[in-house]
């Protein structure tokens, strides 16, 4: 079988790198820190190629570019425009394995740099990149599967580390783990789950370190059977930045998140208070390391409204249930909101999706709050044994299916 294999760098070394442009400069051109950080998959990929070599396996390393990746040429966070993997076919039609560093590919352009072409350079794809290359040439070779080998066994129903009791789920659907992505599993990046659930490619996560059962995010036949809650995420990486006394008035929401918007910043949850006196209150959810630049982007603005200040809180956390099921089932909100009154936890805002409910507490609240709707959705429970006390065995063959 054709085997093409994609890295990402060793160990800590993309954080080495970015320590070694830091002693530079505080702010490095944002081209040659791209030029920087994929030095780290050139090395991975050339020396996983090397040690094919001396056991006697024919294989090949490939930059992104000459793997035929192309990016829409931004940055330190590029989207993949498009791939021609014709030299990844010869390759492969030579019999080798092809080692693609991931992370990376060329902004368009003919690279020759004349004044009427568009020079072509590296661009990475920011974190998780190499996950994404993984998913877009799996789905531009036709591949059957898409292995994610990463250090934990699986997709679990929480984070193991907090939650000791979290169970591996052996399948989940595209839907509900491009939500648990989005809502702070680290497992897998939302790009990735995207590319794969628009092109139909299975993506298997599975372990470095041991040969055991991964698991499989492809879409679910079973999913009308399963636990209508199938997962919990939780977010550290959030600040909540409220606006005090705001105008309320047309345009006032617009005049705030266009300047965000045009600096780069992701504003996630938002929750406007019902306005008294012409006036009320605006909060909003910025990634933690973004805080600085929210603050900076607003100040001069909420002066210009004649808000009376901008206050900001970073020690809050986000956390998430999340499953297919909780659009057409009553009362699981009302559930999560007893849960954690129950557990003592504050809730300070909500937001909703189709298939999941997210609400923001106090970040030393986190791990209480985890356990507490864990235990309450009786998510410890092998899935199997659940579907059977609500609906009767499972149809042999759909599990089975289910379990591949």
């Amino acid at each position: 079988a054709s085997l093409v294999v994609i890295v990402s760098a060793m160990g800590d070394t993309t954080d080495e790198l970015l320590g070694l442009a830091a002693a530079i400069t505080d702010t490095p051109d944002e081209r040659e820190l791209d030029m920087l950080l994929a030095t780290g998959e050139h090395q991975s990929a050339t020396l996983v190629s090397m040690a094919l070599h001396a056991l006697g396996v024919p294989a090949i390393s490939l930059s992104g570019p000459q793997a035929g990746i192309t990016t829409d040429g931004r940055y330190g966070r590029a989207r993949i425009a498009s791939i021609e993997p014709e030299r990844v076919r010869r390759e492969l039609a030579d019999g080798k394995v092809v080692i693609v560093a991931g992370f990376q590919g060329r902004s368009a352009g003919d690279g020759s740099g004349g004044t009427d072409s568009t020079v072509a350079d590296i661009t990475t794809l920011g974190r998780g990149g190499s996950d994404t290359t993984a998913v877009a040439l799996a789905a531009r070779l036709g591949a059957g599967r898409c292995q994610i080998f990463t250090d934990v066994r699986g997709i679990y129903t929480a984070d193991p580390r907090l939650v000791p009791d979290a169970r591996q789920l052996s399948i989940i659907g595209y839907e509900e783990m491009l939500e648990l992505a989005h809502q702070g599993a680290q497992v897998m990046q939302t790009r990735a789950v995207e590319l794969g659930w628009v092109n139909g490619v299975v993506i298997e996560v599975l372990s470095s370190f041991e040969d055991a059962p991964g698991t499989l995010i492809k879409e679910d036949p079973l999913v009308e059977q399963r636990n209508k809650v199938r997962g919990l995420a939780h977010d550290r990486n959030v600040a909540k930045v409220t606006i005090v006394a705001v105008p309320d008035r047309p345009g006032i929401a617009r005049s705030l998140f266009d300047p965000l918007a045009e600096a780069g910043v992701n504003v996630d949850m938002i929750v406007q208070n019902v306005g008294h006196g012409g006036e009320t209150d605006m909060s909003f959810t910025v990634p933690r390391a973004e805080l600085g630049k929210t603050k900076k982007t607003l100040e001069a603005i909420v002066r210009e409204l004649g808000a009376r200040e901008m206050t900001t809180d970073a020690s809050v956390a986000k956390v998430s249930i999340v499953g297919a099921g909780l659009h057409n089932a009553p009362g699981y909100a009302a559930r999560m909101f007893g849960t954690l009154a129950d557990a003592g936890v504050n809730i300070e805002m909500i937001s909703t999706s189709e298939v999941r409910i997210t609400c923001m507490i106090a970040e030393d609240a986190l791990e209480t709050a985890l356990r507490a709707l864990h235990d309450a959705f009786e998510l410890e429970r092998p899935e199997s044994a659940a579907v059977e006390a609500a609906n009767g065995p499972l149809d042999p063959a759909a599990g089975a299916v289910a379990g591949r």
